[in-house]
């Protein structure tokens, strides 16, 4: 026996070309998109943690409390929204 493998032929030494099934969608580019509603919504969850925490504490009162919490919440949905809407309404695009 040779100790030497035998040489592949062209095509089989290339691999083959990898095609993503997925496309992203969006009017606006969707990796800026989500990445803004990804930071606003991480936002609204770390100042609601806050204002919960100074509220126990009786830093805050609790008429600001349930205002920010309420106004926390209404951002992050919006951002959820935009997002959900710019993949709907969009193009494909090959990003």
């Amino acid at each position: 026996m040779n100790a030497i493998p035998p040489q592949l032929s062209e095509t089989l030494a290339q691999p083959p070309p990898v095609y993503s099934g997925k496309r992203s969608k969006g009017f606006f580019a969707p990796k800026a998109v989500k990445a803004g509603a990804f930071y606003i919504i991480s936002f609204c969850l770390v100042a609601s943690v806050v204002v919960g925490i100074l509220a126990i504490w009786k830093f805050a009162e609790r008429d600001t409390f349930w205002r920010m919490l309420s106004t926390f919440f209404v951002v992050a949905a919006g951002a959820a929204g935009f997002l959900l809407v710019n993949g709907i309404f969009g193009e494909e695009r090959n990003d």
